[in-house]
């Protein structure tokens, strides 16, 4: 296959993705959902995949230029380079944007290090990561319990939960305006007691509670933890210490089981062998227990001699024979224990001693998703426990020189959960790289600790689904399908925060970069976009969307909304609003005719007489062409002006 044929109009101009693993599989889905032209190239592509059909795929190592020209790239409008190594993605991209200097690249990195060097390096770059994309909407659900997501602001991170309204709440029977405002919390979504959801735009703010009902709110962690304690009865508990001596007994107890059998049989063997020495001593030659204890010592320490003259003969025999057992044990045990130390075993025993006796949080797998979610606990701060098999493992010693107490052991051992008291903690997150086993560690917390939360890392989102309805895990998630839309969003320079699940749909939440050529945002006020693709603005460059309500987006503008997915996918297309709605008046007031005639003059582009014309009869139509949102904006305008108008379609 040759390069493909230049073309000027960027909807027709292809997108080539590189790599098709687990994060590259939902990236195709989101962009096949989006309609966009996809050409595919994987070292290994299979042959038969219905998923793969009508696309253009090129079988080779994305690192060499013939394969990437194959694949269309010097004519590609951008390029997702998402396989899982660091080293092959970043050549891969270094070589697309030697290729074609204008294509958006977008690359899946592991190394924080590079991560925000990349894209500042290398020109219409995005390095993008999975873990820093999913570990706070994990770390935020083990926090809470009611985390469906969680996303950032300039006035910081912001959490969506869902509130179930409890018996004898004092929430019961008071307005969704009332209870948002309290709170500084912005509604998502309402599912009454009966049933009926409504979601973004259509909750109404007069709608009362009731027993049952469940809103979907977001807003800063600090404001819904405050709802949440203060509206159902405090269901975030504090963490629990022990007393400083049942801690230190547990420690000298997990201290005593850690020391290895080797130790265990030298360390007595040598204090029986001072001790009857000790006895000799004392009863043989009639010293002191001062003193027989001192000369023992020093003959097995140093292997001096007795000082004194005319010794029986046994005595003699005794102190070579003392003297040969005691090099030898003193040889032995100081090898067994350095070997012991070196290992580094007691500092695992140390590690209980910090260990609360309930209420934190239980990490399992320090990979680049669990130190995350370390991180993003510690952060809010919330006390965390952490588990890796690995005693080589990096992120050990960072997560202990946080304060967080870690240990070197396997977690689908009952004992070692016992040991990070998983069996009282609120809640436990499974995030090693072995989906069978973080399903283990999720049935035996749960048999353990049946009130507890348990977080599962998962790949496939169907799996993940059957895990939360079969097995009965709540928060197991598929972390390929929550970072997936962030990738596709990021080639157009739009930015997926989470995605949230409420009321039986799927929620969004983006950032979109509003751009010279843009036809659905650019130029249009933000309350015509709001009702054009029904979206719920959170945030206009970092301010209060209420506040600039009337305003036109304008190139640079950065929006954060909240949207259902099939929005998404429109605002992904760049897909303009349908222009098939029209105002008509049916009366004015006099006050009010310059204006409709100045109104009327721009909107129909006529003249003094012509307007004057049209609005001598009733009714009339003062705009025509216009977007649903358009129409209801002027529509605004009018009745504002006591105009009596209505919106019509057609």
């Amino acid at each position: 296959m040759g390069p493909a044929t230049e073309s000027r109009n960027p909807a027709d101009r292809p997108v080539v993705l590189c790599g098709l693993g687990r994060v590259g599989w939902r990236v195709l889905e989101w962009l096949r959902a989006a309609g966009q032209a996809v050409a595919v190239v994987d070292t290994d592509p299979p042959a038969d995949d219905p998923r793969l059909a009508g696309l253009t795929v090129v079988k080779g190592d994305c690192r060499r230029q013939e394969v990437l020209e194959r694949a269309g790239v010097k004519n590609a409008r951008g390029v997702l380079i998402v396989t899982s190594d660091d080293l092959v993605n970043v050549s891969a991209a270094l070589l697309v944007r030697r290729l074609n200097p204008d294509a958006r690249v977008v690359v899946r990195m592991f190394n924080q290090n590079l991560l925000a060097r990349l894209g500042a390096a290398v020109k219409n770059t995005v390095a993008l990561s999975v873990s820093a994309l999913t570990a706070p909407m994990l770390a935020l659900t083990a926090a809470t319990g009611e985390a469906l997501g969680a996303f950032k602001l300039d006035a910081g991170p912001q959490q969506v939960s869902e509130l179930v309204v409890a018996e004898g709440s004092d929430l019961a029977g008071r307005t969704v305006a009332d209870v948002c405002g309290q709170y500084r919390l912005l509604p998502l979504a309402l599912t009454t007691a009966a049933g009926k959801p409504t979601l973004l735009l259509d909750v109404a703010g007069d709608s009362r509670l009731s027993v049952g009902d469940r809103l979907v709110i977001a807003g800063a962690p600090h404001d819904l933890r405050l709802l949440i304690e203060g509206g159902q009865g405090g269901l975030l508990p504090g963490v629990l210490w022990a007393g400083a001596v049942r801690r230190w007994v547990r420690t000298i107890r997990r201290t005593l089981w850690e020391v290895d059998l080797s130790v265990k049989i030298a360390t007595p063997i040598l204090f029986v062998t001072l001790l009857a020495s000790t006895l000799i001593f004392r009863f043989g030659l009639d010293t002191s227990w001062a003193d027989g204890l001192y000369q023992t010592v020093t003959i097995v320490a140093t292997g001096s001699e007795l000082h004194g003259e005319n010794r029986p003969e046994w005595i003699k025999v005794f102190l070579s024979v003392l003297k040969l057992a005691g090099a030898a044990l003193i040889a032995g045990f100081t090898a067994i224990l350095t070997n012991y130390l070196i290992r580094a075993r007691l500092g695992g025993a140390l590690e209980v001693r910090r260990v609360p006796d309930g209420g934190h949080v239980v990490v399992c797998g320090l990979g680049n998703i669990g130190y995350r979610c370390v991180e993003e606990l510690t952060a809010i701060g919330e006390r965390v426990v952490a588990i890796d098999r690995m005693n080589d493992n990096p992120f050990n010693a960072t997560c202990r020189r946080k304060g967080v107490p870690t240990f070197v052991g396997d977690a689908t051992v009952a004992e070692v959960l016992r040991q990070a008291r998983a069996d009282s903690a609120k809640a436990v997150i499974a995030a090693t790289p072995s989906e069978l086993a973080n399903l283990e560690i999720a049935l035996l917390v749960r048999e353990m600790n049946p009130g507890g939360r348990v977080i599962v890392r998962l790949s496939d989102p169907q799996f993940a689904e059957a895990v939360r309805e079969a097995a009965a895990v709540r928060y197991a998630v598929s972390v390929p399908a929550l970072a997936a839309p962030a990738f596709a969003a990021a080639l157009f320079g739009d930015r997926v925060q989470t995605l949230i699940a409420a009321a039986g749909r799927t929620l969004v939440v983006v950032e979109f970069a509003v751009h010279e050529d843009d036809p659905c945002l650019n130029g249009t006020s933000l309350r015509a976009a709001v009702v054009d693709y029904r979206f719920l603005p959170v945030a206009l460059n970092g301010h209060d969307p209420s506040t600039v309500a009337g305003q036109r987006l304008k190139t640079g503008d950065r929006l954060t909304a909240v949207a259902e997915l099939p929005v998404l996918e429109r605002l992904l297309r760049r897909e303009p609003a349908t222009r098939d709605q029209a105002v008509l008046i049916d009366g004015y007031p006099f006050t009010a005719k310059d204006g409709l005639l100045t109104l009327l003059r721009t909107a129909r582009r006529c003249s003094q007489a012509e307007a004057e014309q049209l609005i001598s009869g009733m009714p009339f139509v003062v705009a025509e062409g216009l977007t649903r949102g358009e129409a209801e904006e002027l529509h605004a305008k009018l009745t504002r002006e006591r105009v009596t108008a209505r919106v019509t379609s057609g």
